[in-house]
């Protein structure tokens, strides 16, 4: 049996025949695997959706309680099976809910990795390295400039500006799901306890992830706050907000974004960027190649991304590896939080 055989790359995402069913589907589908719930990768309109419970809450948070026809919630370490398939979910250390994809057949195993990362997070749970002899792996980060600096001393950057500009406001760009809240577990840990302030897109997933045990601490909605009250304090944002008229409400504000790709300059301009925090919640090219060369793998199917420079690694290496070119995956959630009542399409 080939891989092809269990998993084939098709316009609309990876698709297992014999199952039935998509992984991360990028169009509407029968029935379909979902790893995590950034909006790139969970969509709404499938017929029938398999994924964590947090995976699927989330989406019912951001599409509504009609998301799909049908669900089904998966633990990590369970199996079921569809059609004749067995699928088993395994943490992959991106979001709250995240996983990875392992798909067995007639003894041959393809793991799909969604997006991942393989270090510690206190928001979800940690990165589990699954055995397959296929791994489709997420370039997100695939190139090698691209090395994630420690996220605690970036951390540690923003506290010392917010020392240096007691004064000034600090705007901090995040993602709505995932980034912000590990961003604020973050900050937590360095031992910051004062209210930290949040767009009110941010509110229902902030607030689903501490009613899940997350603790991070007090946190306040921007638009309740006075701007005098403002200066000295830290807010999480949507990227988008940080050049919208919204920022006005802020004393001074310092912009900072919370991203791997602030290793790039030019993308740090692009947002007018004057505090870039290099953290992401995606494996940087170390991680990806420690990955891939830990899964014991003979073939490497690379999607989401930088898919060249990883697939000419992976050969490398003496892997057979091989570029899916599917459409539909990028910056997670990149225009979510447009206006503080959602009107991006993500639930205020």
């Amino acid at each position: 049996m080939r891989p092809e055989d269990i998993l084939l790359p098709t316009p609309a995402g990876v698709c297992c025949k014999s199952g039935g069913f998509h992984i991360d589907p990028t169009r509407p589908v029968d029935r379909a695997v979902i790893t995590h719930g950034h909006s790139d990768h969970a969509r709404a309109g499938h017929g029938a959706v398999l994924a964590t419970q947090e995976t699927l809450d989330l989406m019912r948070l951001r599409y509504g309680d009609n998301f799909a026809g049908a669900t089904q919630a998966i633990g990590y370490g369970e199996t079921v099976t569809l059609g004749g398939a067995r699928v088993t979910f395994h943490p992959a250390g991106h979001v709250l809910g995240s996983a990875q994809v392992a798909v067995e057949l007639a003894g041959l195993r393809v793991v799909a990795s969604g997006d991942y990362k393989n270090v510690g997070d206190p928001t979800c749970a940690p990165f589990e390295l699954v055995q397959c002899d296929v791994f489709i792996t997420e370039a997100t980060f695939g190139l090698p400039v691209f090395r994630h600096a420690n996220a605690d001393g970036e951390i540690a950057k923003l506290l010392h500006s917010l020392t240096l500009f007691p004064e000034r406001a600090h705007l901090v760009g995040a993602y709505s799901l995932g980034k912000a809240q590990r961003v604020i577990a973050l900050i937590r840990k360095s031992g910051y306890d004062k209210p930290i302030y949040l767009h009110g897109a941010m509110e229902k997933i902030t607030r689903y992830y501490q009613g899940r045990g997350i603790d991070l601490g007090r946190t306040e909605l921007v638009r309740e706050a006075k701007k005098s009250e403002l200066a000295g304090t830290i807010t999480l944002c949507p990227p988008s907000t940080l050049k919208d008229v919204w920022s006005r409400r802020f004393p001074d504000p310092v912009t900072c974004f919370a991203s791997g790709w602030m290793r790039v300059r030019a993308r740090a301009r692009q947002y007018l960027v004057e505090l870039p925090l290099v953290i992401s919640d995606h494996a940087d090219w170390d991680g990806l190649t420690a990955t891939i060369a830990a899964t014991g793998a003979s073939e490497i199917w690379v999607t989401h991304g930088q898919e060249d420079a990883l697939v000419h690694w992976s050969r490398t290496q003496g892997l057979r590896a091989r570029p899916l070119d599917i459409i539909g995956y990028g910056d997670e959630d990149e225009a979510d939080g447009m206006t503080e009542t959602g009107s991006s399409g993500m639930a205020p």
